[in-house]
């Protein structure tokens, strides 16, 4: 049987695979095995997927059953060689130390992680042995989707009711890891895949050595995912660590972005994130990954039982929302009567309900919530329901009113956060600096006495601006009059028996009056002065 080293389909006398197209006349460069290499006597080595620090992984062949699997070899970065065409590891005298205490760490890893066949979000481990003085780990092979793809098959995002049945079994798995002493620590949507069945796999499982900074390993980190402690020379990690790439990653596929790497977020401890994603998530959600991604450690959330906790809290809020509207109706209905709540006691149930969605896990609109500043310019919108009856405070309206004064004024005011959108926006209808729109809208009831957040939408004036008449002008004041209005200015020269050199002429394609796109490029034509003057010098 003539295997393919590319896909490990029977090929025949092909060389170059007609399945998958590998070219099965090449070699595999050192220092990885060379390519049909037999492992234990019964595993065939093909080509490499991938490699870290720590290990290489390869497509395999299992002669015995049949079957594909992936052969991972522990091949510590710098600590080894292996000549081309060799299968043995030599390691010098120097590193045999470090190497085999390394070499024994891999293989108590990855002995208690194929003691966790239950779960099923962990790829089985069939067979671990050594040989080549180097040790292997055989591992299942399915047919799996990358994460990142099927998110791009799922129109940029998951909802939260397809992301929350993914997802929990990455908590169940990483909880089992961490009673038995390993973590993962490098959950991400790179080490994620999904199976034709719709169920999670996690892979690139790794020692702790190999997922953090100042150990004997080159780290490999996965930037959006990795914890900032991970930056850190040999911070101890532990369960706190993988809840903070756990968050990472549901956040990936509730918004088809990861957060800022950590070192970054370091600085600035924003997330961003749309309004319209923030207001089709359930509040608890949005809630949970921002105290799951906290920067600082003792802000996170410490346990995968609080992990769990805070991402299903939707029965219970939805049953005090019920219970609110409800005793709301039959007292409007019977309020001749003088039955049913008062308005008190429904702003105690009020206030019961945002200390649920908003208080367990960090209300939301405190000012050290990274959420605070996470809407994006041009999906606000000034939608609001309010409460004809509220008697307590509400948010003001800011639209229409300059950013640089609403800012000057609110100095000093400790009842309100106020945030610029991400970028931005045009309008037709406010000129440049004015506030266009603000979420929450004008008139929306305060119910918590923690600092209020509000994003305003600034405006960048109208997209279309009109070109002004530049002829005879010189060419350094109608640049940076055009500059001013938001055009790109480039000049074109030419004789001309008309304008005296370096004025200008006019436009190249337009003319003034027109109205053209604010960052146009704009093209206009500069006098060389009378060509017969400039023939005489």
């Amino acid at each position: 049987m003539s295997l393919c080293m590319g896909c490990m389909q029977e090929i025949g006398n092909n060389t170059i695979c007609p399945g998958c197209g590998f070219d099965n006349t090449q070699t595999q460069s050192a220092p990885f095995l060379p390519y049909k290499t037999v492992l234990n006597n019964r595993y065939v080595v093909g080509e490499v997927i991938d490699n870290n620090g720590e290990s290489t992984r390869y497509l395999g062949f299992d002669k015995l059953t049949g079957d594909i699997v992936i052969i991972c070899e522990f091949l510590p970065v710098g600590l080894f060689e292996r000549k081309q065409g060799s299968k043995e590891v030599k390691v010098s005298y120097e590193n045999e130390s470090v190497y085999g205490k390394l070499l024994n760490e891999f293989v108590s890893y990855y002995t208690t992680l194929s003691d966790l066949k239950e779960l099923s979000a962990l790829l089985e481990i069939h067979e671990i042995f050594k040989e080549n003085n180097t040790a292997y780990v055989i591992e299942e092979n399915e047919d799996l989707i990358p994460f990142e793809e099927y998110i791009k098959r799922s129109n940029g995002h998951l909802d939260w009711d397809i992301a929350r049945p993914l997802f929990m079994p990455v908590i169940s798995a990483l909880e089992a890891m961490h009673k038995r002493g390993i973590g993962h620590y490098a959950i991400s949507p790179k080490n994620i895949y999904v199976t034709a069945a719709g169920k999670i796999k996690i892979t690139g499982f790794a020692t702790q050595n190999e997922r953090k900074r100042g150990t004997d390993l080159k780290s490999q980190l996965f930037g959006g995912s990795a914890a900032p402690e991970q930056y850190l020379n040999n911070f101890p990690l532990d369960n706190i660590t993988d809840i903070y790439g756990f968050c990472a990653t549901l956040f990936y596929a509730l918004t088809g972005h990861l957060p800022n790497n950590a070192q970054e977020r370091v600085k600035d401890s924003r997330l961003l994130m749309s309004t319209n994603t923030v207001k089709r998530l359930p509040p608890h959600v949005v809630s949970a990954l921002a105290n799951g991604l906290q920067v600082k450690r003792e802000n996170r959330i410490t346990t995968f039982d609080d992990l769990r906790s805070q991402l299903s809290l939707a029965p219970t809020v939805q049953a005090i929302q019920e219970e609110i509207s409800r005793t709301a109706s039959m007292a409007k209905i019977d309020e001749t009567k003088q039955s049913g709540m008062s308005h008190f006691s429904i702003g105690i149930i009020a206030a019961a309900i945002t200390t649920l969605v908003l208080g367990i896990a960090g209300v939301f609109v405190l000012m050290q919530n990274p959420f605070a500043t996470v809407f994006n310019a041009g999906e606000v919108n000034q939608e609001t329901t309010v409460n004809q009856d509220w008697t307590g405070p509400t948010v003001a309206n800011y639209v229409g009113q300059k950013y640089s004064d609403v800012i000057a004024s609110s100095e000093g005011d400790d009842s309100v956060i106020l945030y610029r959108a991400i970028e931005d926006q045009y309008s037709d209808e406010y000129e440049e600096g004015v506030i266009i729109s603000q979420y929450p809208a004008g008139g929306t009831e305060i119910t918590s006495d923690a600092q209020f957040a509000v994003t305003l939408v600034v405006s960048k004036g109208t997209q279309m601006r009109e070109l002004p008449a530049i002829e005879n002008k010189r060419l350094d004041d109608i640049a940076e009059q055009l500059g001013n209005l938001g055009f790109v200015v480039t000049a074109e020269y030419e004789y001309n028996d008309e304008y005296a050199k370096d004025r200008v002429i006019d436009y190249r394609d337009y003319k003034p009056g027109d109205k053209v796109e604010d960052g146009a490029e704009i093209k206009v034509i500069i006098s060389k002065g009378s060509e017969s003057a400039g023939a005489s010098n």
